[in-house]
């Protein structure tokens, strides 16, 4: 059975026991056994009598282990489709198992309930039963039932969007399962390692573990296993132009679904039929087989939104505009409804991954009709959404059309160009927003020509070499690419905000090089804020201010509290510029010993207008939340977490985190780059500076030192940053290198 050897687990159990045994314990597991086994081959009907069977003996004489029946009877209601009589059996289960105090059915029935949890679509709900299973599991040393939890939470992931953690988590299930010898696991560990690598977009390695897969699974006849490695072959070879191929793949995944009666993988199968009828320009079977899923109530959310959208693009295509647009609203109004289910704030970070793709289609449709500013409205439908909400703007802004939507009159207020950036599969888009005059769109190359020219020329920033020596060819032409074609209405402002997207998250704008009069870093042309969205520039203007001006607090140079986390040798040196700005009565300092989480927590941060850290950070890949800024506290808790950040409002017109990384690692679809900068600006900053790559201990005093002092001097703080880069930009010393100044970015808030 582990090895899901079904068809011979039958036949060895196929002889009659003696009768001495005949109501034993032995029976039950013989008739559990055997109803698994049935189950797993798909042959239904057959398990439930098994199973019938054997609750008949257990109740017989056998009642401990009447909670073995009841997890069994759940997985097979899981596996015809039935989501809710599977949970109330799971749940019968884990009940009996903690009244009889046998850990490794609760572990199961744990892990199960969160399996079923993620198959009815609650996603962060299926998490929480997932971690309890793998509590329970772990102390009990139940390493099989650790597989199954940690694939079954990876799914959840992925359906979240969290497509990184997702594959981590599929990767050490493939490698407990390959230890504990479950084949079977290891098989569905294996298609779902393939699938994905799909949506991380490495088509090659998504190919070959599934085809592994296939493999494993015809040896051993795993229907439902062999119908979902089709399934992703078919979308692989889809994304190669292989649609022969993809039909081939698609075929027998439906074939084989169909005589499983397995409902799921059959609407999968119908909507990968529609997508490569779509692709041939078959329009009329195309619109068929998308509309069999988008009605069919079995569908799953996911596959109903994807089913719209391309239904949509189908329309487009065939010049239906009108009911092309109908579509592609109901497709995001189906991922709208969908995330607002999501509860916890780390889960919607992400969710937006796995549908932001299908904004990507309404927003080609309407920029191909000249529709720019309805264009900008979707795409601003996908920005910042965790942000927003939990800052409280409004839910009712999040319709399409967006009420109140007046872009230029936030260009107007900030008196500054707005360039608002999409990076899309087909086409990319930049919206020149100027205080006065028309909105321009302009359409950029599409992201996979734009993103290596971003890392390669993120890399040499950061490299031995000055690229403003060298001329780098990348910095010139991402200033062609992003900048040139805006040019001109940026001459006549001076100031610049950017809203980013993909790749262009991790750039600092300022490092561009722009050609004229003579090469030089853009820099020295304008002065740049960050922002995330359109909307939470809008929404500023209504926060009330309650904090005195110019009073700060001032937290860092702590003890070191680990070898990994060495004291920083100019930390001291940086409380000490920045405090000598301030009155000893606006300033509040925690350094040393005192300089700890709790210090941080209980010092009322809501009452500073500036707040600023001085320490390591810890920029956290997996789970952006839980990067952190390193404090004192040997012994005890000396991480600030980015997750207990968000946890305490704050007021401050300006949070400085002066540490490797404070701008994060990670970047979510629509939220940008997550991590310290990004929980300030949660928890209420109005700005915040934090930095996109290690910064160095040497010169960042002296930066901080003439940014404070700029704002000392009445500067905003866009322009007293700025004007803190230009001094080591036209210093003499090795300081002018973008190293050394262009980590630190300020993003705006509200």
């Amino acid at each position: 059975m582990r090895q899901r050897l079904n068809r011979e687990s039958l036949a060895l159990l196929e002889p009659d026991l003696p009768s001495s045994l005949a109501a034993s314990d032995i029976a039950v597991w013989r008739k559990l056994t055997q109803g698994s086994a049935r189950a797993y081959l798909s042959e239904y009907p057959q398990a439930q009598k098994l199973l019938r069977d054997a609750e008949d003996l257990a109740e017989a004489g056998h009642a401990d282990l009447l909670g073995e029946v009841a997890l069994r009877k759940g997985t097979l209601a899981y596996l015809r489709g039935d989501a809710t009589a599977a949970e109330s059996s799971y749940r019968k289960a884990l009940q009996m198992a903690r009244a009889e105090n046998d850990s490794f059915l609760e572990a199961a029935s744990l892990g199960s309930l969160g399996l079923t949890a993620t198959r009815q679509e609650h996603y962060d709900e299926s998490i929480d039963w997932n971690r309890a299973a793998l509590r329970v599991s772990q102390a009990a040393g139940a390493e099989d039932s650790v597989s199954y939890i940690l694939g079954n939470m990876a799914w959840s992931y992925f359906e979240l969007g969290d497509y990184e953690r997702s594959l981590q988590l599929y990767q050490q299930a493939e490698r407990a399962s390959e230890k504990t010898g479950s084949v079977g696991a290891q098989i569905d560990w294996r298609i779902d390692i393939g699938i994905a690598n799909y949506y991380l977009r490495d088509y090659a390695a998504a190919e070959g573990e599934s085809q592994k897969a296939l493999e494993m699974a015809r040896k051993l006849d795993q229907k439902l296993a062999i119908t979902r490695c089709l399934n992703n072959l078919s979308y692989v070879a889809m994304q190669k132009g292989r649609l022969d191929q993809a039909e081939i793949y698609n075929n027998e995944a439906l074939e084989v679904s169909r005589v499983t009666g397995n409902r799921f993988d059959e609407l999968s199968s119908t909507l990968i039929a529609g997508l490569i009828e779509s692709g041939r320009r078959h329009d009329q079977e195309a619109e068929r087989l998308l509309k069999k899923v988008i009605g069919d109530p079995a569908a799953v959310t996911s596959l109903r939104w994807e089913a719209e959208s391309r239904l949509g693009r189908v329309y487009a295509d065939a010049g239906s505009p009108w009911k092309a647009e109908q579509e592609f609203r109901r497709s995001i109004g189906t991922i709208e409804a969908a995330r607002s289910f999501v509860r916890h704030e780390e889960f919607r970070m992400s969710f937006l991954s796995s549908a932001i793709e299908f904004y990507d289609d309404y927003i080609d449709f309407l920029a191909a009709r000249g529709r720019n500013t309805e264009a900008l409205q979707v795409a601003e439908l996908g920005r910042a959404r965790t942000l927003l909400d939990g800052l409280g703007v409004s839910p009712a802004k999040f319709t399409l059309p967006l009420a109140g939507f007046r872009p230029q009159a936030v260009a107007q207020r900030l008196d500054a160009v707005i360039l608002s950036y999409w990076l899309g599969r087909e086409h990319s888009y930049l919206w020149v927003i100027p205080p006065s005059g028309q909105m321009a769109m302009i359409t950029l190359p599409p992201e996979n020509e734009i993103t290596p020219i971003v890392q390669a020329y993120r890399q040499a920033l950061v490299g031995p070499r000055d690229v403003l020596e060298t001329g780098n060819a990348d910095g010139r032409r991402l200033y062609q690419l992003l900048i040139g074609s805006a040019k001109g209405a940026i001459e006549k402002a001076g100031r610049v905000v950017v809203i980013p997207d993909g790749a262009l998250y991790e750039l600092n704008f300022e490092t561009l090089l722009a050609p004229s009069p003579r090469l030089h870093y853009w820099l020295e042309d304008v002065t740049v804020t960050n922002a995330s969205s359109l909307l939470l520039l809008a929404a500023a203007p209504g926060r009330e201010r309650r904090v005195p001006s110019e009073k700060l607090l001032l937290i860092g140079d702590p003890i070191s509290p680990a070898e990994d986390y060495p004291p920083l040798p100019q930390a001291k040196q940086e409380i000490e510029r920045i405090g000598r700005q301030f009155d000893a009565t606006k300033r509040t300092v925690l350094s040393g010993a005192q300089a700890t989480p709790a210090a941080y927590l209980e010092s009322h941060p809501d009452r500073y207008s500036l707040i600023h850290f001085v320490a390591h950070g810890i920029a956290s890949r997996t789970s952006p939340l839980d990067s952190a800024i390193v404090l004192s506290n040997p012994g005890g808790s000396f991480k600030l977490y980015a997750r207990d950040i968000i946890q305490q409002p704050i007021h401050a017109d300006l949070v400085t985190v002066s540490s490797c990384f404070g701008a994060g690692t990670r970047i979510y679809a629509g939220e940008g780059l997550a991590g310290l900068s990004w929980a300030f600006l949660r928890a209420g900053a109005n700005n915040v500076v934090g930095a996109l790559w290690e910064v160095s201990d040497l010169s960042t005093p002296q930066l901080m030192d003439d940014f404070y002092g700029e704002i000392r001097q009445g500067r905003a703080p866009a322009i007293a940053l700025r004007g803190a880069k230009l001094k080591l930009l036209h210093s003499n010393s090795v300081y002018k290198k973008p190293f050394y100044w262009a980590p630190f970015q300020l993003y705006a808030g509200l």
